[in-house]
């Protein structure tokens, strides 16, 4: 199995911190070719793309989940996605979510309890579904049956059925629970690093294979 020296290290460093799972050490435990060398941020560096779309309501989760795990992920060398770190003056809103979006490798919703009530939430989560990167559903504070698009009149009836169609999914997918008032911002925030991190490795991997079973069809 090929892994990046980048990501090797980058398990490493989880390791140090998480537990020791046996799936984690048998990731990490690839040695990386000889003469090849960690520089950094190797992930992010001269690359466009992010690995990590993180989609949240900035006006409930602003100084809590969504940019902790941010700055977790960019400490572990990662190229995540936050529109208050990665957009600036001039950048066109939609385009640059767009972008980010279809660009990534997977998506982390942070849903709170009025995370359906802001229409840029759901306009990418629901690209974030069509497009079929995989998501990491995170509920702070919200349980997923009462995650509901309401018809305010806010948006059409072709919006508010693809909005819809795209909580349901999310509401049917596993993910991490936490309450703030009980919870451990800490554990909350490892515990979707660690899974971010394998869901990457996972989907280098079948990238490799597949790469692999193209270069061996006869032209």
């Amino acid at each position: 199995m090929h892994r990046t020296p980048a990501m090797n290290m980058i398990m490493r460093e989880v390791l140090s911190r998480r537990g020791r799972t046996d799936v984690v050490k048998k990731v990490i435990n690839q040695t990386p070719p000889p003469n090849q060398s960690y520089q950094g941020s190797l992930i992010r560096r001269g690359r466009e793309n992010c690995d990590v779309f993180i989609n949240y309501r900035r006006a409930d989760t602003k100084r809590s989940v969504a940019p902790l795990l941010y700055d977790y992920l960019v400490r572990l060398g990662l190229n995540p996605f936050l529109d208050s770190k990665n957009m600036k003056p001039g950048d066109k809103l939609f385009d640059k979510i767009n972008s980010g979006i279809m660009g990534c490798k997977i998506g982390v919703a942070v849903f709170s309890p009025r995370y359906c009530d802001s229409y840029f939430c759901l306009h990418e989560l629901a690209l974030i579904m069509e497009s079929k990167k995989k998501v990491i559903p995170i509920f702070c504070d919200v349980k997923p049956s009462e995650l509901r698009v309401v018809a305010d009149g806010s948006c059409s009836a072709a919006e508010l059925k693809r909005f819809s169609s795209a909580i349901e999914e999310a509401k049917y997918t596993v993910g991490l629970t936490f309450d703030s008032l009980k919870g451990n911002w800490s554990d909350v925030v490892t515990n979707a690093a660690d899974i971010v991190i394998e869901s990457l490795i996972e989907i280098e991997d079948e990238e490799h294979r597949t790469s692999r079973r193209c270069s061996q069809i006869p032209f």
